[in-house]
């Protein structure tokens, strides 16, 4: 038996239309990871909420991944995962709910997504008393830090008795670990956006503590000039918005802005089911962001029109496959 099952399904069946986008995808994601280069990842909508986590933390450990820019949201659900998990209901005749079935979601605490929902208490209020103290502190010895650098050091802190997820599966703690790259662009768009606004307007923290967005573009200059050595960084991006935009948007910057030699993104994958431009959700083409020179006409680049929650999985298993059996999958490719 193949000690690659789930590349050898993706080869002998993903023949032709987005099946096939996914087969070459997988296959050229791993040609650049196997030459010594990068890939960076943008997520996008509620991934962490949909446990992407299972499959993305054994790729990011596997160094399969080696940069992020992910949405507020998306950054502090993989933490609700990691301690709340036993406490989420999941709400698989959500299609069918009317105002009054999500009034009552409401009532019992519960805030929905899609067919699921995160407990209040056991994860916001829980995080909450935990964060909290380290935004008066930092407000208190005027400490200025990014965004993500609050959660990477609470997660890792944080004691293992208070799991009730599996760490393996968290992708935050993975990242954490490893000290990841990161941008969370638009980090006030979140709950833990709000629920520091309602701390900066009490007085009780200082907004200057966190370090704004303008500031993480200052920042990537540097990690994706060090990161974009040798082989190039690649560019996977779920969904659309700010998480896939703004971090696209560093080379262009870096040439235009100023006017530094710099190299293109080296590989160029969209999972989306939104239909691209025309104002969606998903954003430009590849081929239209070539005109802003954030791609080029070599780079490899590939648009998978399905659903990331099942996309995702599928590629990142091929993925970790490949990683421990690279001699195997060589011939198999």
């Amino acid at each position: 038996m193949t000690n690659l099952p789930t590349l050898d399904f993706i080869l002998k069946n993903y023949k032709n239309f987005n099946s096939r986008a996914l087969k070459d995808a997988t296959v050229a994601y791993w040609q650049h990871i196997q030459k010594g280069g990068k890939m960076l990842w943008a997520v996008a909508g509620a991934m962490s909420s949909a446990q992407l986590g299972i499959s993305l933390a054994p790729a990011i450990r596997a160094g399969l991944v080696h940069a992020l820019s992910v949405t507020g949201a998306n950054l502090e659900e993989s933490l609700f995962r990691l301690v709340a998990h036993k406490s989420y209901k999941d709400f698989p005749e959500y299609r069918y709910f009317r105002k009054q079935d999500d009034s009552q979601i409401l009532a019992e605490r519960m805030r929905r997504v899609t067919d699921t929902s995160i407990p209040e208490d056991e994860a916001f209020r829980a995080v909450e008393k935990y964060i909290v103290p380290m935004w008066t502190e930092a407000t208190r010895s005027g400490t200025r830090k990014f965004w993500h650098e609050y959660f990477y050091e609470l997660i890792q802190k944080l004691d293992p008795k208070l799991y009730e997820g599996n760490p393996n599966e968290c992708w935050l703690l993975a990242a954490a670990q490893k000290n990841l790259p990161i941008v969370v662009p638009g980090h006030e768009d979140s709950t833990f956006g709000n629920i520091f606004a309602s701390y900066v307007k009490t007085g009780e923290a200082s907004a200057a503590i966190v370090k704004s967005g303008i500031e993480y573009m200052a920042n990537f200059y540097d990690q994706y000039q060090e990161l974009s050595t040798g082989q190039g960084i690649g560019f996977f991006q779920i969904g659309g918005g700010i998480a896939g935009d703004f971090p696209i948007c560093v080379v262009p910057s870096i040439k235009y802005d100023l006017k530094q030699e710099v190299k293109p993104w080296a590989y160029f994958c969209q999972i989306s089911d939104s239909t691209t431009s025309y104002g969606s959700y998903s954003g430009a083409t590849p081929n239209e962001k070539i005109t802003w020179d954030k791609l080029t006409a070599d780079t490899p680049m590939y648009v998978i029109e399905s659903d990331a929650t099942i996309v995702a999985p599928l590629m990142l298993t091929a993925l970790l496959e490949v990683a421990e059996h690279p001699q195997e999958a060589k011939i198999l490719i």
